[in-house]
């Protein structure tokens, strides 16, 4: 590069030809003053928008790729005053309610003065044609959060941090925001979305808190807890906690024990006998929740049952015969189960007639006039329930009807849910936080059934709920397990039965095309990179050429982890680039979202109505209401682009977040790159989500390894214990 001399240059933003939100880089064309072409200026800024005014200060260079360019050493943004520049700065999509319709009627209405007037006398806006109260209120909303959401940008930018969730900040905060986080900045790990301990702990420093205060000692070892509580426990022995503690932060044993003495006395950490009658620490909430899950389930146990009584033997025949099946016995004492006791647990692998036994059931409940309702954790697994069972099955956020004035759910212990009957299907997907909540809405005179298959992969939140409740001894569980003759066939039933009893599955076709025959492949890929691209294949050609499938609709991709070339995050990328290259799109958070593409909702919105693990289709880009429009089955639901770090694509997503959804095809990757993740029930998960093909990509060893491991990852929960405490068999 040949360097010239120092200058300083002002000027109209014209384009924002590129600007990363995680560094602030940014290339712009620039309306120079003293120029007659636009200008090239690279230099940093938390946020720009074409029609700003930027002041600059730095050298002149010539680029070999890319010619003239403006080297700002200091670069700064400041609102435009020319009319010009306000027309296009109001244009741009940046405030909602105007686009460059109204900005033009604006700047001829009031002149220099529009901006004023937005600011402190909005209601003169009514006087431009087609502005009426309701879109003059959301230009005052829009430009008020506007003008915050960039102090707080500037203020996260000079500490050296991310600005792409300054609108996270400003909607949990609002004008309060740098104030608060400037006397706590790790109020941040906990209140945001996307923000942890870390970026809390880069500004913390930078505001000159010390590594070994006690303020950054309380907040860590909640951080390490919470990070503890990501892998599903709910507790953690407190020697061992502290301990990891010391390592993770670098602050002194004393100082942790002081902060954890702090935090028990504010509540937000409390300490209990573990398994191991070792003290455990909690995060308070989670404690609550595991003593109040165990009390709820022995409450309702109590009293009569709310089905009077009945000639079971009568029933099952009269069942029988109306939905043309002939019950197992394993079923029959199931059933009976059902009208004997008032809490129940069925479980058991695929095609072992979970689904037939509550069909009976409800056939039998719903003729002696009793009230039933029907509920799974996502909305696909509810789906489901309501295909199978012939009547409406909700999700559980739905049933139990979250408000988002007050925060809670109107379905409690209070307002109970008015129904006589309860089954709950795919429970092993329940962690203990929604559990409380859907034990504490059940009336004490209902029935509940909790079906589920406890071999699958555990809650993606902490708590081993449906296993500890079996393992408990305190309520009678019924276990089926014989394979129905419809499903006798199939593959992937029989070889989701094989991994769960220690076998290796059978794995027809040994070379790298899809060999074999019936619902279940196997295709070789020794390295990572093979896999990839078979991948590909399979998805865009093989697949749909030989099983009529829509690679966009009804194959899905399931791996176990997100990173590595196998991870979802890279075969999201591939397969985005293969099924949905082109189209309009904006790019937030490291991702390009496109009108086409499938995403999948990463956290539980309720003002939204979508749930972690719902997928959609993104149906619409709308660069000037700055938002994008997903279709979830019957229903659209709107993201503002400083949302979308809510979604993420889900060509590809990890096997966990599959849980409770069957696809008609899946394809799984089977590596030793993942060997962390190679366990027995993530293999039996992946394998039963798929309903009519299953494809495993990669090696035989890594499905040995995985088969093999099954004793990975046991969670530190005490429910077990609680629940013999609760029913006084401890």
């Amino acid at each position: 590069m040949e360097r010239l001399q120092d200058e300083a240059l002002e000027g109209l933003v014209e384009l924002v030809t590129f600007h990363s939100e995680e560094t602030g880089f940014c290339v712009l064309k620039v309306k120079a003053r003293g120029f007659r072409e636009t200008v090239a200026v690279v230099g940093k800024l938390p946020r720009i928008d074409v029609g700003e005014w930027i002041k600059a200060k730095g050298k002149w260079t010539i680029d070999r790729k890319h010619g003239r360019q403006f080297q700002a050493e200091h670069l700064e943004a400041v609102v435009p005053n020319s009319l010009e520049g306000i027309e296009k700065f109001l244009g741009s999509g940046l405030i909602k309610g105007i686009g460059p319709v109204y900005a033009k009627k604006l700047v001829q209405a009031f002149g220099l003065a529009v901006l004023d007037v937005i600011e402190n006398r909005s209601a003169e806006l009514e006087r431009v044609d087609g502005i009426g109260k309701m879109r003059r209120q959301q230009i005052k909303e829009s430009w008020k959060a506007q003008k915050t959401i960039r102090e707080i940008m500037t203020f996260l930018f000079a500490n050296g941090v991310s600005t792409g969730r300054a609108f996270r900040i400003y909607k949990a905060y609002g004008e309060e925001a740098i104030a608060k986080v400037r006397m706590d900045p790790y109020c941040l790990a906990r209140d945001i979305h996307g923000i942890g301990f870390k970026i809390a702990d880069q500004i913390a420093e930078k505001l000159g808190i010390e590594k070994e205060s006690i303020l950054r000692a309380r907040a860590g070892l909640t951080y390490v807890l919470l990070e503890l509580s990501n892998q599903g426990h709910c507790a953690y022995p407190r020697e061992t906690l502290l301990a990891k503690s010391a390592d993770m932060l670098g602050i002194p044993l004393g100082t942790l024990e002081e902060a954890l003495r702090i935090e028990m006395e504010n509540g937000q950490l409390t300490i209990g006998a573990g398994e191991d009658n070792e003290p455990w620490v909690y995060l308070a909430a989670l404690d609550f929740a595991e003593r109040e899950a165990a009390a709820r389930l022995a409450e309702v146990c109590n009293g009569p049952h709310p089905c009077p009584k009945i000639d079971l033997p009568v029933a099952v025949d009269w069942v029988q015969k109306q939905l043309k099946i002939e019950l197992a016995q394993g079923q029959k004492d199931a059933f009976f189960g059902a009208f004997n006791h008032k809490v129940l647990v069925i479980t058991g692998g695929p095609g072992v007639g979970k689904t037939t036994l509550v069909r009976s059931l409800v056939k039998v409940l719903a003729a002696k006039k009793q009230r039933i309702m029907l509920c799974a954790p996502t909305g696909r697994a509810a789906k489901r329930m309501a295909e199978l069972s012939g009547m409406e099955a909700k999700t559980i956020h739905r049933l139990l009807a979250f408000e988002p004035g007050t925060g809670q759910f109107r379905h409690n212990a209070r307002h109970p849910l008015e129904t006589d009957v309860l089954i709950v299907d795919e429970t092993s997907m329940i962690d203990i936080q929604l559990a409380v909540h859907l034990f504490r809405a059940v009336p004490k005179s209902g029935l509940l059934v909790l079906v589920g298959d406890v071999d699958q992969l555990p809650s993606v939140g902490p708590g081993c709920v449906l296993r500890d409740i079996i393992e408990s001894g305190t309520l009678p569980v019924y276990r089926l397990t014989e394979i129905f003759r419809q499903d006798e066939g199939s593959r992937i039933v029989r070889n989701a039965h094989r991994i769960n009893s220690g076998q290796m599955p059978e794995l027809p076709g040994k070379d790298e095309g899809m060999a074999g025959g019936g619902d279940f492949f196997f295709v070789k890929a020794e390295t990572p990179e093979r896999a990839v691209e078979l991948i590909r294949k399979l998805v865009c050609e093989a697949i749909p050429r030989r099983f009529r499938l829509d690679p966009m609709t009804d194959v899905q991709i399931l791996t176990p982890m997100q990173k590595g070339e196998l991870g979802a995050r890279n075969l999201n990328a591939a397969m985005q680039a293969a099924l949905n290259p082109h189209g309009v799109d904006v790019e937030r958070f490291g991702w390009k979202f496109r009108e086409g593409d499938r995403v999948m909702q990463t956290e539980n919105n309720y003002d939204k109505d979508v749930f972690n693990g719902d997928i959609g289709l993104v149906q619409k880009v709308d660069a000037s209401e700055q938002e994008i429009v997903v279709r979830y089955d019957d229903r659209k639901v709107a993201y503002d682009f400083q949302e979308l770090d809510e979604l993420t694509p889900a060509y590809a997503v990890t096997v966990h977040k599959s849980q409770g959804s069957e696809y008609p095809c899946v394809v799984l990757p089977m590596h030793t790159q993942h060997f962390v993740m190679l366990q027995r029930n993530l293999l039996y998960t992946g394998i039963t989500r798929g309903k009519k093909l299953v494809v495993v990509v990669g090696t035989e060893k890594a499905v040995g390894l995985a088969v093999r491991n099954a004793e990975a990852g046991r969670r530190n929960t005490t429910l077990r214990r609680r629940l013999r405490e609760a029913f006084g068999t401890a």
